[in-house]
């Protein structure tokens, strides 16, 4: 794992000059490798007296980053420069964790080496096991991996120290390899099955397909194409720059709290129906819709501002063109169908209902186009995963991107704790009134 020091970027000649109450007040511009020019205000409430104003952050950089690019216009998505297109035909999940966490593609014996670690770290303690007992059967399993991944640091406090580069390495590869292990226990908890203890032999992927079907009355068989199309799946949610989530862990991390907790912020963040929840939004969307001859009708209900519906799955906060992971998903679905021989209207409906939208002037011009999850649930649901597990398994696959994340972080030694300013709206000052008086 690389504890490189992140640049803050070079200066760039230009500088943008602010007027603020009659005063000149000029601004560095700093440039990054790809993408747009960041002006920097870190000095402003110094030379004026004045904050910015910006809710959602959605036009303030908060950090320096080497990990993930997007450009939304352009439909462009990058992991330390290699475009996840690529990553998802042609890597693996262990290799992109890999990458994220060193910046480089491993050889194969770095590869090799990484995976056998990561699989040395994939059983919990067992008493942890225990601690499931103390959830409700009905909980949900985010609920439970909220709770679960913030109590590793009370088991596992031998790599809590986060100035020490080999505590962060050893905590990363914990997390990493024991997401799926609290995962996959959760959905057994929640059905009433036996936990299914890690097999150190099969894949990544293949071992959680495992522990979260296989049951110990027979052996359980991983079917290449689904464990293919999950390890795409959790390639294409492994990173995706400051988004809520993350913005969460590098804020919690900022305060020097320990990785395991900064994480379990995380999940907590990801739990959220605007962020984790899309897919099953989306697929529940689909599942309303019903049969392809309903589209027309429910396409006509999204473009009616009176109407409360929406078409859930089009549309990014950031991608303003077709989301390149949507058309690794799409090509992903038929695959995984084709595999466990399932016939089912949804899909058909998803087809058709993105051939319509996008040839529709309406969509086009508002770029509403399928997103990630758009698909997503689909496939999750064909394998037989129930929709509760959704957000559970983007967490899973986002966990690498956010102790990549938070090792840059702090990493960098121009970081400093999170503290967002505001615009006070309140009462001004005033006196006190005794209880009798008022």
């Amino acid at each position: 794992m690389s504890d490189n020091p992140v640049s803050n970027g070079p200066a760039t000649p230009n500088a943008a000059v602010l007027n603020a109450g009659g005063k000149e007040v000029p601004l560095q511009v700093r440039s990054g490798s790809v993408g747009p020019d960041v002006i920097d205000i870190r000095k402003l409430y110094a030379d004026t007296g004045m904050f910015t104003y910006d809710p959602g952050f959605t036009s303030t950089a908060s950090c320096d980053s080497a990990l993930t690019y997007i450009d939304g216009d352009e439909g462009v998505l990058l992991h330390r420069g290699y475009p996840i297109g690529e990553l998802a035909e042609h890597s693996s999940f262990m290799e992109v964790s890999y990458l994220l966490l060193n910046g480089e593609l491993p050889a194969k014996d770095e590869l090799d080496t990484f995976t056998r670690t990561i699989c040395r770290h994939t059983m919990l303690h067992e008493q942890l096991m225990q601690f499931y007992r103390g959830f409700r059967r009905d909980a949900h399993p985010m609920a439970i991996m909220c709770g679960v991944v913030g109590a590793l640091s009370a088991f596992y406090h031998d790599s809590t120290d986060i100035s020490d580069p080999n505590h962060r390495r050893i905590s990363s590869h914990r997390l990493i390899a024991k997401m799926p292990t609290i995962a996959a226990a959760a959905f057994k908890y929640s059905v009433g099955q036996p936990f299914v203890y890690p097999d150190n032999t099969l894949s990544y992927t293949g071992n959680f397909l495992r522990m979260t079907f296989g049951v110990p009355a027979e052996k359980y068989e991983v079917i290449p194409a689904v464990e293919r199309a999950l390890d795409r799946i959790f390639i294409l949610h492994a990173d995706h720059e400051q988004n809520a989530s993350t913005s969460t862990v590098r804020l919690a991390g900022s305060s020097g709290a320990n990785p395991f907790a900064c994480i379990a912020a995380g999940i907590a963040c990801l739990w959220g129906p605007a962020h984790g929840g899309a897919n099953e939004a989306a697929l529940n969307m689909l599942r309303e819709i019903g049969t392809p001859d309903k589209i027309a009708h429910y396409i006509e209900r999204a473009k009616d501002k009176n109407d409360p519906f929406r078409l859930m799955g089009f549309g990014h906060r950031v991608y303003k063109n077709y989301d390149p992971r949507a058309t690794v998903m799409q090509s992903t679905v038929r695959e995984v169908f084709d595999a466990l021989k399932v016939t089912d209207p949804v899909f058909e409906t998803a087809l058709q209902l993105e051939d319509m939208a996008l040839n529709d002037d309406y969509f086009r011009e508002k770029k509403l186009f399928p997103n990630v999850d758009f698909y997503s649930g689909v496939i999750l649901s064909a394998i037989g995963f129930p929709t509760t597990m959704f957000t559970a398994l983007f967490a899973l696959a986002r966990t690498v991107g956010w102790v990549a994340q938070w090792n840059e972080m702090i990493s960098d030694p121009g970081q400093k704790i999170g503290r967002p300013r505001q615009l006070y709206t309140g009462p001004t000052e005033r006196a006190y009134v005794p209880l009798d008086k008022r």
